[in-house]
């Protein structure tokens, strides 16, 4: 799967090197996308086999709120066509891509997001970057796909307020206090509940606030979520996680955080990892729906999103083989979390339009076209315009 393929074959490569592999191609001749009579033919089926389902999801704003890391790594696929056509016809509107990984330092992530825009520069026919929210509506007109440049880690910033505003200026619109483990701002949710946001991390939220980049609380445990939701002034956000309620697990969060995130005019993006269940099974489609309809329960119907975290293209066995892996160097890592002893999919949901399948869960569990709406999109689309000004 590339998302994975990329991650092992950059990370093995020094900052220097990547940027010699990545510069050359913008001036190089871009590579097609797939051909109009491919997309027109599948709109063609869509339309003869219609649904108000099939309708829905087509006319919906869909954003994934985390999907496709390091995207700019795309660019080093042989079938590359094949797959933007992919990512063109998932009826995907826009995207969170994290870029620098969990771990990045400051070189390798200026060099991944170097990759991203260099992906976005050679082929505007399929992306756009987005700089300020109207882009977002802009990629649903011009029907384009819209990506979202974010942090998971706070590795790349050290400890230096000012690499907030150097991001920014770069078209980083999302950062998280921590990954998993401590930073200098926070406490990640593998390092127990007792520690919370630093000193620093209040001066962090501050400048992202005013920077108008959105403060992403998913890794943080439980003192630093509820920390972070009162100090920042604008909105913060869970770009994707999961329930406690549902199921325990230090990824989930506690109802009263998401509570006190919707109070605070935040949104909850459900992911498909496989936290959301013991780990003695996959997780399916009814399990996230779970997950889902809680955080709706609980949040209303204007604070939850999705952020699929999980595999954008089709898993084949081939890509089961590199998913065991890269779990394993993560173990070997620290970096882990309890859990991750079976892949980041949904079987039932191993499609690039697996948002039309939940969109479709939805309404058959008796949900309103406008309340699936928002959850596919109009609630981060919302939430990101607040956010999203200096």
């Amino acid at each position: 799967m590339s998302e994975l393929w990329t991650r092992r074959q950059v990370l093995a490569l020094s900052g220097s090197a990547l940027l010699a592999a990545v510069l050359p191609p913008l001036s190089a001749k871009p590579q097609p996308a797939a051909s109009g009579k491919t997309k027109a033919s599948a709109n063609h089926l869509l339309a003869a086999a219609d649904t108000d389902d099939a309708a829905l999801y087509r006319q919906a704003f869909v954003l994934d709120c985390n999907t496709l890391a390091s995207i700019g790594g795309l660019l080093y696929e042989k079938d590359l066509a094949k797959l933007l056509g992919q990512i063109q016809d998932s009826g995907i509107s826009a995207l969170k891509s994290t870029l620098g990984g969990d771990r990045g330092t400051f070189e390798y992530t200026v060099t991944d997001i170097a990759a991203a825009q260099a992906l976005i520069e050679q082929h505007p026919e399929v992306f756009i970057k987005v700089i300020r929210h109207d882009d977002l509506e802009r990629a649903k007109r011009e029907h384009k796909v819209a990506v979202i440049f974010s942090f998971e880690a706070a590795t790349m910033l050290e400890d230096k307020i000012e690499r907030i505003e150097l991001f920014r200026q770069l078209g980083v619109l999302i950062m998280q206090l921590s990954y998993n483990h401590k930073s200098p701002f926070g406490c990640g949710c593998l390092d127990g509940d007792t520690d919370g946001v630093t000193e620093l991390g209040r001066k962090a939220i501050a400048t992202m606030n005013a920077q108008g980049v959105a403060l992403d609380l998913s890794h943080a445990n439980t003192r630093t979520t509820a920390d972070g939701i009162a100090i920042s002034t604008k909105p913060p956000i869970f770009t994707h996680a999961g329930c406690r309620s549902v199921f325990a697990h230090p990824r989930n969060k506690e109802d009263r955080e998401m509570k006190a995130l919707a109070d605070k005019g935040g949104v909850m993006g459900i992911y498909m990892m496989p936290f959301l269940t013991v780990d003695t099974r996959q997780p399916m489609l009814d399990d996230f729906m779970q997950h889902m309809i809680h955080a709706l329960n609980v949040c209303g119907e204007d604070h939850v999103g999705i952020g699929t975290d999980s595999a954008f293209f089709e898993v084949s066995d081939s890509d089961l083989k590199d998913m065991a892996k890269e779990e394993e160097d993560r173990k070997k890592a620290g970096v882990g979390a309890p859990g991750e002893n079976r892949p980041p999919y949904i079987p039932d949901l191993n499609t690039p339009r697996k948002l039309e399948r939940v969109a479709s869960a939805l309404l058959k569990r008796g949900y309103s076209e406008r309340a699936t709406e928002k959850v596919l999109g109009l609630n981060f689309d919302r939430v990101f315009k607040e956010i999203w000004t200096a």
